[in-house]
């Protein structure tokens, strides 16, 4: 995230962090380069619209803490960072509830041209109350009709991207003044219950017309909608029977869609402490954990949540209440049969990783870890989370991936092509049964 207090809330204040430098580009430039370095397939780039203005019902305690204040646009530093490498994807939050599709379309366009076809779009739906305030409504969509608006947004860019511009439509016939043939330009007429547009698409077909697709959503309405879209699907939890059943069940439901299952690739959120030792390992992270704000991570938690958690006792355990915020969290920490959570548990145990898995060790302990929730939960790798910047993903770079490589879990070398070729090894655009292949051929 383009903030200081991304997930780990507090630990901005450890004199070895740089994330106060995220308003430089040459902090980009150098984040860029460390993780082609370390053979990343991507630089992910979360997002969000809003304030965590639950805890206490202000802001103070997220303005106080950087709980993800200030926030900076995350596709401005993609061409820079596209600048200084040459194989590292880079996959920008977009939210379709607020960004204009007309406009969104073009920005991504644009950037797949940039990078040379190396962008992805995590789509979202936002969460917090204060983002519908922000941008001018009363209140935010209810949850499951959120992801009705994302299919329509879908549906659209779609057409903007894969079906106006034939393949064959630019000539740049300098003799003939012919730039493009009408006949090959399609306008897009779309009338629907929440958008409505007439017009062309105004980029020429970028590299993979239709960006990688992300998706997060792990309620039973976010697990439909990325089976329906999503070609990598990120997903949280601490326990491996949790996470395997649940990548069970996005790929059952792909498969219900006519989709191969292989071609919806699974990630685990992962915070990584990674030492030369166990002990070295848990010294690091016993220094990060000292920086830990426990009130920013609790208004980070409400904001989620949409639950004020400043209104419980420290040791209470929460309940159910019904939001259009995260149902996922607050299924976890309100119906979870094993145990309950207080607020001093959630500001404890989630103080590093949020919801994320924590793995904290030697070199030989990491790569371990990471293998054994490869084979027991079916998930394809890893979305790490920095903690320190740079320090947690140097370190990552510098020993976990020279072992991860050894072990035959890490490639030595880059695919060529776009992104979606480097991730799949298949061609740059999406193809049938996904609805974008649909759109070709009707506009």
């Amino acid at each position: 995230m383009s903030c200081v207090g991304f997930l780990a809330q507090g630990v901005w204040t450890h004199p070895a962090d740089r994330s106060t430098r995220m308003n430089t580009l040459d902090y980009w430039l150098d984040y860029a380069r460390l993780l082609e370095r370390g053979m990343f397939d991507m630089l992910f780039i979360a997002d969000t619209i809003g304030t965590y203005d639950v805890y206490g019902g202000s802001i103070d305690a997220a303005v106080r803490g950087g709980v993800q204040l200030p926030m900076n646009d995350p596709s401005v530093v993609v061409s820079g960072m596209a600048a200084v490498t040459k194989n590292l994807g880079f996959g920008i939050t977009g939210n379709v509830i607020y960004e204009p599709p007309y406009l969104f379309a073009r920005r991504m366009s644009t950037l797949d041209h940039l990078t040379g076809g190396r962008v992805g779009w995590n789509i979202v739906t936002g969460i917090l109350a204060s983002g519908a305030k922000v941008m001018g409504r009363d209140k935010i969509v209810a949850h499951d009709e959120r992801y009705d608006v994302a299919d329509e947004y879908l549906e659209l860019m779609y057409k903007l991207w894969e079906g106006c511009w034939d393949d064959d439509a630019v000539r740049f016939d300098r003799e003939k003044h012919l730039f493009a043939d009408p006949r090959g330009v399609h306008p897009v007429h779309h009338d629907g219950r929440y958008f409505k547009m007439e017009g062309v698409h105004p980029c020429l077909p970028s590299p993979q017309r239709t960006p990688f697709l992300f998706q997060a959503g792990a309620s039973g309405r976010g697990k439909a909608f990325a089976a329906t879209h999503a070609e990598c699907v990120f997903v949280n939890g601490v326990s491996k029977e949790s996470v395997a059943a649940n990548v069970a069940d996005i790929r059952r439901l792909a498969a219900a869609q006519g989709r191969n299952p292989a071609d919806v690739l699974v990630l685990a959120g992962a915070t990584i402490i990674v030492g030369r030792t166990d002990a070295e390992a848990r010294e690091k992270a016993d220094a990060y954990r000292r920086c830990a704000d426990p009130e920013a991570v609790l208004a980070h938690a409400a904001g989620g949540l949409g639950v004020d958690l400043s209104r419980y006792p420290l040791d209470e355990p929460l309940t159910y209440q019904e939001t259009d915020a995260n149902r996922t969290s607050m299924e976890m920490f309100t119906r979870n049969a094993k145990r309950t959570y207080t607020p001093r548990q959630i500001a404890e145990e989630m103080a590093l990783s949020a919801r994320n898995l924590l793995i904290v060790g030697s070199v030989e302990h990491v790569v371990g870890e990471l293998a054994d929730w490869m084979a027991k939960t079916g998930v394809n790798g890893f979305n790490v989370a920095r903690l320190i910047m740079p320090e947690t993903l140097q370190d990552f770079v510098e020993l976990a991936v020279p072992a991860l490589q050894e072990r035959g879990l890490l490639k030595r070398e880059y695919r060529s092509g776009t992104l979606r070729e480097k991730i799949f090894g298949a061609g740059p655009r999406l193809r049938s049964p996904h609805p974008a292949a649909m759109a070709r051929t009707s506009t």
